[in-house]
């Protein structure tokens, strides 16, 4: 199906800056420059335009029940919406700056982060954040909750990477190797409360420097750097059995290496920068998209 943002030929072209699945797999949610947020079904039918913010929505995630959607927007808000009404639960105005990310730690609460340097945990129904972490001394391009969601790892342009927990105000580790500003961060799917319970959790952040690194958020440490990449690595994403991370630069490479070593175990060139890389479920496929605008599916059988 093709999901047309727009209704005439003559509006100009919205471009969609987020999605996300449900967790079914039977909704997808777009999030656009034009400021709405919606709500598609597999055939590719409309089901609801969410319009309340005033600006580019950035980040669009929707919560593990499937009943909220939150997103952020360059009107530094943040709002949790009703998926079967398409009304606003609660808008929440802390930021003072553009909203970057957001991210669910369970079905009611989620933090933000912000080109202010803050970030906010906030819980549906509170009028007030129940967290605020300061720390970062310039604009936080990406927040993500751990597997338990007891940690929140956070990435800036100042070029580190923080670990946070809401027992307390300041940050648990303060990852500083990388040289230059950090685009996003992910967690791998091990540990307690995932499907790979046996293996360690880690923390990958991908930066401007060129490198992806792997930490160790118990220790505090470094794992392993991964550097092959020549310019900018964008997008990052672990295997579904927590043995690989897929990173995708702007060097035009895709590279899969192995988390335990840190070893490079496979390798593709396209034609373009790549903007992001995804694993399908079964963990023996990596998508990319290029920005040639192209996508391509990678088979990848150890």
């Amino acid at each position: 199906a093709v999901l047309n943002h727009f209704t005439s030929t003559s509006e100009k072209s919205r471009d969609v800056t987020t999605l996300d699945w449900n967790s079914e797999g039977t909704s997808l949610a777009t999030g656009s420059y034009d400021g709405q947020a919606r709500i598609w079904a597999l055939n590719g039918d409309l089901l609801r335009t969410l319009t309340a913010h005033r600006g580019p929505i950035f980040s669009l995630k929707w919560n593990k029940k499937g009943d909220l959607l939150l997103s952020g927007s360059v009107d530094k808000t943040a709002i949790i919406w009703d998926v079967a009404t398409g009304r606003v639960r609660q808008q929440f105005d802390f930021h003072r700056a553009p909203t970057l990310d957001v991210d669910w730690r369970n079905n009611t609460s989620f933090a933000t982060c912000s080109t202010d340097m803050m970030i906010f945990v906030c819980k549906l129904g509170e009028p007030r954040p129940i967290k605020a972490f300061t720390g970062h001394t310039n604009e936080v391009n990406a927040v993500k909750w751990d597997p338990t969601g007891n940690l929140l790892a956070s990435c800036s342009d100042d070029g580190t990477a923080k670990i946070w927990t809401t027992r307390q105000d300041r940050c648990l580790h303060d990852f500083r190797e990388h040289s230059k500003e950090i685009y996003t961060i992910k967690w791998s799917p091990t540990g307690p409360s995932t499907s790979n319970p046996n293996l360690p959790l880690c923390l990958g952040t991908a930066s401007f420097d060129a490198t992806v690194k792997l930490w160790d958020p118990e220790a505090g440490r470094c794992l392993h750097t991964l550097s092959k990449h020549t310019d900018p690595v964008y997008s990052i994403a672990f295997s579904p059995n927590g043995q690989y991370i897929a990173s995708g630069s702007f060097d035009r490479h895709l590279h899969i290496w192995s988390v335990r070593d840190g070893a490079l175990v496979r390798s593709y060139q396209g034609m373009g920068g790549i903007f992001e890389v995804c694993w399908n479920p079964a963990g023996d496929r990596v998508a990319a998209c290029w920005s040639d605008n192209t996508v391509s599916v990678l088979d990848f059988r150890m």
